[in-house]
């Protein structure tokens, strides 16, 4: 989907290089490495050229996700690669939502052990019989120096568990189990994580269209 306005747009292809990706999460960073290096693609992060966090003041994912992605490009002079995403709580009217890392956030930095502990009590105040469904959500804006953004959004649904369960994902992972599946996303191999998340999901369309 093209993020420049109204009019119909030919989707740009990316071209094998190097891409910056717009993050300081290690883990987002690798997961997205992992879905591009087959492709061709040079991935280094935004943290590995010191290039700072913008404040994510969109009020949904593709649009925090645009404008992450335009700021690594305009600094680096390179295509840009950005993921917004988060977890969704039908029980707490959608949130945390685009605001899943601030949930995290600790006077000792970002602890996702405790914003899993805080979601689980919002949960708890929501009464016995509050529904424990959730979903990811991932937006992916992809920016060219020239200022082009495209867009993509995926979504994978599942249920929230607790206590949190594995250690291999990141975030929200280990509270999160996907429909369908014995295991939550911190419990599951990374390549079978990879097969049916959010990020996957957002990746797939884009590497439909672009790559």
């Amino acid at each position: 989907m093209s993020g420049e306005g109204a009019q119909p747009q030919a989707i740009r292809k990316l071209a094998p290089g190097k891409l910056v990706i717009a993050s300081h999460n290690e883990g987002k960073v690798r997961e997205i490495g992992a879905l591009l290096a087959p492709h061709g693609i040079e991935t280094v992060s935004a943290k590995a050229l010191g290039l700072p966090e913008p404040d994510e003041t969109g009020t949904t994912f593709v649009a925090n996700a645009e404008l992450k992605a335009r700021q690594a490009s305009d600094l680096s002079g390179l295509p840009a690669l950005a993921d917004d995403s988060g977890l969704a709580v039908d029980a707490l009217d959608g949130e945390p939502g685009i605001f899943s890392a601030r949930w995290a956030e600790t006077e000792t930095g970002r602890d996702f052990n405790e914003a899993m502990r805080r979601v689980e009590t919002r949960l708890g105040d929501a009464g016995p019989n509050a529904s424990r469904n959730a979903h990811f959500v991932c937006a992916l804006a992809l920016a060219w120096p020239d200022g082009h953004v495209e867009w993509f959004e995926g979504r994978v649904d599942g249920a929230l568990v607790w206590p949190p369960r594995g250690d291999k994902g990141f975030g929200y992972d280990p509270v999160f189990l996907p429909n369908g599946g014995g295991q939550t996303f911190g419990e599951m191999d990374p390549d079978a994580k990879h097969a049916i998340s959010h990020r996957a999901d957002a990746f797939r369309q884009m590497a439909a269209a672009v790559l």
